[in-house]
């Protein structure tokens, strides 16, 4: 083992090395046919998503953001209503409200999944809220549910924001299948990895499908006919065709990825450390590998120090981010604050290998 090799958070060119064959063919087939954008990958890939989550329609787009926005313009979200999410996410959840009109409004998190606690769910619900974005986070469903049938009662909109739990499930049922939407995100370190930005989005319903089409292009069903102020946000076909290599590997991705979650579980258990906690409803695929200590600051700067990358996600919470922090004023999130000043994500991704992870382990033995 080289103990100087640098090992990174994650390695998304490992990916390629193993894929080469069939990603460049794939990209040779999409520019030798001269369609690059609305063409026969996107459409297959969307069928193919639509089947493995589950769901009955998938509309492929340009990012993960898109993937957020577009559900909410297609739900009529907009000036006046209140979406309430975690703020313990990426910021992307929260713009993605803002750019309607709409208010973000943060509830607290689990202590133990840091998805949205369903009782702080209800609690911050207000006369103007519309709708819920549950963001799956790490890798592992939310109280999916307990949050649907909430949402059922109240009849708001259920987003769910999938762009860390792309083959997750709960009792069964994947994540991206339990709301009227499903947002999901292939930027080039998520499960399933585009080379660039990429997003696509699963919908229950026919007219609410039709109705991102539209929104993706330009407002348009018919050439040079626009019918609702719309986006460019397509899907272009390079990136659906090297996505529809990779999601043949997905599922087997995803148990290298769990593998090395086992090895770090079982070397540091006897640490003092908080592992990541499994809620047993249903898979988890290992977006991240999220431990808390109270030491956070000095072991990832041991880590640094023996070569090895970690990450904070997130070490600002969107409560208390600039943007929004002057609406959220006395909002007290204890179990968020918490996790932001206390979680680090270690090295995790399908390639990072048993020898590596356990460098990993003994730079944390050390420091600790």
């Amino acid at each position: 083992m080289n103990q100087t090799e640098r090992i990174p958070i994650a390695d998304p060119a490992a990916e390629y090395r193993e894929l080469a064959a069939q990603i460049d063919a794939a990209v040779h087939r999409v520019l030798a046919s001269g369609r690059y954008i609305l063409g026969p990958e996107g459409a297959a890939l969307e069928s193919e998503i639509a089947a493995f989550v589950g769901a009955a329609h998938a509309v492929g787009v340009n990012s993960g953001t898109d993937a957020l926005h577009l559900p909410l313009r297609a739900a009529g979200i907009g000036s006046g209503d209140d979406v309430v999410m975690p703020a313990f996410t990426f910021a992307a959840t929260a713009e993605a409200v803002s750019y309607t009109g709409a208010r973000p409004v943060f509830a607290d998190v689990d202590a133990h999944s840091f998805c949205l606690d369903p009782r702080a769910l209800e609690k911050s619900l207000t006369p103007r809220t519309r709708a819920v974005i549950v963001v799956h986070l790490y890798g592992q469903c939310a109280a999916i549910e307990e949050i649907s049938r909430l949402c059922r009662e109240k009849k708001l909109v259920l987003i769910e924001d999938c762009a860390q739990s792309l083959g997750a499930d709960y009792d069964g049922r994947r994540a991206g299948s339990w709301g009227d939407f499903g947002c999901f995100s292939f930027y080039p370190t998520k499960n399933l990895a585009a080379a660039g930005d990429a997003g696509m989005i699963t919908a229950r319903d026919a007219r609410h499908a039709e109705r991102l089409r539209m929104l993706r292009h330009h407002g348009s069903r018919q050439a040079y006919l626009h019918e609702v102020l719309g986006y460019n946000s397509r899907l272009d076909e390079l990136q659906a065709a090297i996505l529809r290599v990779k999601l043949r590997h997905l599922e087997r991705f995803n148990a290298a990825r769990a593998e090395v979650s086992r090895l770090y579980r079982n070397v540091l258990k006897d640490l003092s450390l908080i592992l990541p906690a499994e809620n047993g409803r249903g898979m988890h695929v290992w977006h991240q590998f999220t431990v808390r200590s109270d030491k956070r600051d000095a072991l990832r700067a041991a880590l640094e120090e023996a070569g090895i990358a970690s990450m904070i996600y997130y070490p600002v919470p969107l409560h208390r981010q600039p943007l929004y922090a002057a609406d959220c004023a006395g909002l007290e999130l204890p179990v968020t604050d918490e996790a932001a000043r206390t979680v680090l994500s270690l090295p995790i991704f399908p390639h990072l290998g048993e020898q590596r992870a356990r460098r990993v382990c003994e730079a944390l033995r050390a420091a600790l």
